[in-house]
């Protein structure tokens, strides 16, 4: 009897959709169910009339959007003619990913489980709604659960009789089987695979662009906490294009001490060249590697040996140790009731793969090869907004980098893998070529010529508002208001020559917040309610579009309540008025926000 059908579909902007739904696979294969992973835009979606059981995980990204990957799956399912009785024979669940800071939480995976249990579809349980907000991050809310989920699968279809649910302890197959190759032929090599410098179609993830970066400044003064730069790149040639508030997406590279640290950990030999062969019928080998392959390739340019490690690597690792206290201890940390001690020990001080698999050396040494493309994640790209509009610089693309770099309890600082890896590229020592493409941001700026536009953005987060005041002043658009707050004017006002300059010309209205530099502290908010008159004749009187970009942690918020107290203060509405113009402006896309953690 062949083993129940369970098919998981995910929409990923960032990679955390597409590994939360490659451990519901393991998950499912440990229960003896037969179980497909997709991307949603990679299966026909037509077919779902057919699916018995689907697992649907959601991200959802900028203004309640839907990731790149599930658009062509979202403009069908919410097709006006589709029969109310389409998914009558389907079973489904859906797990959302999102950030509770945006005003938007989890909107497309709630806007799917209404859609879905429309379209005639029996829903197991109740929407998940995953947070990167909560300290211990989305499997806060996806562990309990899962477990639930299990419950409900296994009295629809139990594990088979006489099997049993295979235990955590024993390995699933590894998704690859990895043949060395005895000697290196001429094609291994460390060329970027799948990459052009003048690529015939627009790039992307499957085809980025090699851009040659022409400068790479720190803007940021040498007594100041943190190093940001300004980086430009060429893109002659690519044929990418964009608009104000879209956003470059960059491959970064592991550090090459890295590459060596892992290698030794492991016994692998960097020059030896290997091709990789699907175990299953309905997997493909990564588009992002070559054939062959050399090991150099796969550690540097492949392999996330920089990430934090998830509970899922802790699993397979104990499954793969011979050393009986190391694998007591991998079992300890991958049990529910071992998630504590797992986050104080790997979470909060941010240890990453390469050092838990240096702290398990009898380990490290005896992982099988077949399983690295199993036990570590690919190096996902990172998002940068984009700091320049064409129409002022043609064939140029800038963005802000702040360099990540902090200290937790742990010996070496933490760095950001990609930030760091931009800084140490000196385009003066030689040429250097990056790996991009760009894609639509979260913000879209209004088209009509008259609208004005107010945009908050303290820090690095003015980025995006370079790049639309740029766009609109070539446009001969004038009405731009930028509330802009840093530490210090002296050491990160970015582009204060450029603001000064546009502000004589009538193209620009600056407002400063420098924190630091009285002894009261004064923030973006603060400068708003003192304004508090302009901004409410230009959003009640005049139509503008409010944009705020910047760090998630406390000033959305305060901004969000400054503008209620504008509210109520300059338009004399009470409360509850207040609260419901603003999600109004919201729900109308005149309030705008792109932040981050």
């Amino acid at each position: 009897m062949p083993s129940p059908r369970l098919l998981v579909l995910f929409g990923s902007q960032t990679g955390t959709a597409q590994d939360v739904s490659e451990r519901l696979g393991r998950e499912a294969r440990r229960r003896r169910l037969s179980c497909r992973v997709q991307a949603l835009d990679s299966y026909p979606v037509v077919n779902l009339i057919n699916e018995p059981l689907v697992i649907f995980v959601c991200a959802t990204t900028g203004q309640g959007d839907p990731p790149d990957n599930m658009k062509n799956f979202w403009s069908f399912i919410f097709r006006k003619h589709l029969p109310l009785t389409s998914l009558c024979q389907m079973d489904f669940a859906v797990l959302g990913l999102g950030d509770s800071s945006y005003a938007k939480f989890n909107f497309v995976a709630k806007k799917l489980y209404r859609r879905l249990r429309q379209l005639g579809g029996a829903a197991l349980l109740p929407v998940c709604l995953g947070d990167d907000q909560h300290e211990l991050g989305p499997d806060a809310a996806i562990d309990p659960w899962l477990h639930d989920l299990w419950e409900k699968v296994l009295g629809l279809h139990p594990v088979p009789v006489g099997l049993g649910v295979i235990p955590p302890g024993v390995p699933l197959p590894s998704k690859f089987a990895l043949q060395f190759l005895q000697e290196a032929p001429e094609t291994c090599s460390g060329v970027q695979h799948g990459v052009r410098t003048e690529p015939q179609s627009p790039p992307s993830e499957r085809q980025p662009f090699l851009a040659r970066m022409v400068t790479n400044r720190r803007v940021t003064g040498p007594s100041h906490f943190q190093d940001v730069r300004l980086i430009e790149f060429d893109i002659t040639g690519s044929g990418i294009n964009f608009a104000a508030g879209d956003v470059v997406l960059i491959l970064p590279q592991n550090a090459a001490s890295h590459v060596q640290q892992f290698c030794q950990a492991l016994g692998l030999d960097p020059n030896q060249c290997f091709t990789l062969r699907p175990r299953e019928p309905d997997v493909s080998c990564p588009e992002r590697l070559p054939q062959p392959c050399s090991v150099r390739h796969l550690v540097s340019q492949y392999l996330d040996i920089a990430s934090v490690p998830r509970r899922s690597f802790f699993e397979l690792l104990a499954c793969l140790s011979p050393h009986e206290l190391e694998r007591d201890k991998l079992l300890e940390l991958s049990s529910a009731a071992g998630q504590e001690e797992l986050s104080e020990y790997c979470s909060r001080p941010r240890r990453t793969a390469l050092e838990v698999l240096c702290d398990f050396p009898h380990t490290a040494a005896a992982i099988p090869p077949d399983y690295l493309l199993d036990l570590i994640p690919q190096i996902r790209p990172r998002a940068f907004s984009i700091a320049s509009s064409l129409l002022a610089h043609p064939s140029r693309l800038q963005i802000l980098v702040a360099v990540v770099q902090y200290q937790t309890r742990l010996k070496e600082p933490r760095r950001g893998l990609c930030s760091s890896w931009l800084a140490s590229l000196d385009p003066e020592q030689g040429p250097v070529q990056v790996p991009l493409w760009a894609r639509s941001g979260g913000l879209t700026f209004p088209q009509t010529p008259d609208t004005p536009v107010i945009m908050v953005g303290p820090g690095t987060g003015v980025a995006p508002f370079r790049a639309a005041v740029q766009e609109r002043v070539a446009q001969g658009r004038t009405e731009n208001f930028l509330f802009f707050g840093c530490r210090q004017r002296d050491q990160d006002f970015y582009w204060e020559a450029e603001w000064k300059e546009l502000e004589e010309r009538g193209c620009l209205r600056l407002v400063t917040a420098f924190s630091r530099d009285q002894e009261r502290k004064v923030y973006v908010q603060h400068r708003l309610r003192e304004l508090g008159p302009l901004v409410w004749e230009l959003l009640d009187h005049r139509g503008a579009s409010f944009y705020l970009a910047g760090n998630a942690k406390y000033m959305p918020a305060d901004v969000s309540e400054a503008l209620t107290s504008i509210f109520q203060e300059e338009g004399g509405l009470s409360a509850p008025e207040a609260a419901a113009y603003l999600a109004s402006l919201q729900r109308t896309l005149r309030f705008q926000t792109e932040t981050w953690a």
